[in-house]
């Protein structure tokens, strides 16, 4: 009886048009050691599946705001936020006994620091990958895509060799 109260409540979510949007923010950075692109991936919390930061839309935030905000709380990142989405993507969100549609709108996020205290931190695996192993480990495949393309146009940092004694 309470999954049908729970699904009575809540059957206005499961036939919403258009679907509900969500801001991500796809948090990068330059490896120190040779300058090439990482991608950061967190575990979601349900099912353990890689993802990126997200989450709904936050009262007085913009888009991007909001974006950078669900990065810090998640994954413990700050950095420099484009205002300018990346793409989006999309997929089906399980929410108590059924599934809604939902649209992410992603923000490119280049990470300038780590807290070492924020909101979810034991909650979730953080881990740094390159794009092609990001795009791999995702099941969405709108994310996979947006990913490989965001590394196609993201231009590598130039790493300075050490000059040596000789």
């Amino acid at each position: 009886m309470k999954l049908i109260n729970r699904l009575a409540s809540n059957v206005h979510l499961m036939f919403r048009r258009p679907a509900w949007t969500q801001y991500a923010a796809l948090c990068y950075r330059f490896s120190k050691r040779d300058g090439a692109l990482e991608i950061l991936l967190i575990t979601s919390r349900d099912t353990g599946r890689w993802v990126i930061p997200k989450g709904w839309p936050m009262k007085n935030l913009t888009a991007h705001e909001a974006a950078a905000q669900e990065a810090q709380e998640e994954a413990g990142v700050k950095g420099s936020v484009d205002p300018k989405s990346i793409g989006e993507f999309y997929y089906r969100k399980a929410l108590e006994g059924f599934a809604i549609d939902c649209k992410v709108q992603v923000y490119s996020l280049l990470v300038k620091s780590h807290l070492h205290s924020f909101k979810e931190k034991g909650v979730r695996r953080l881990e740094w990958f390159s794009p092609e192993d990001a795009a791999g480990l995702v099941n969405e495949p709108g994310l996979r895509k947006l990913i490989l393309d965001y590394s196609n146009r993201t231009t590598p940092v130039p790493t300075v060799q050490s000059a040596g004694k000789g």
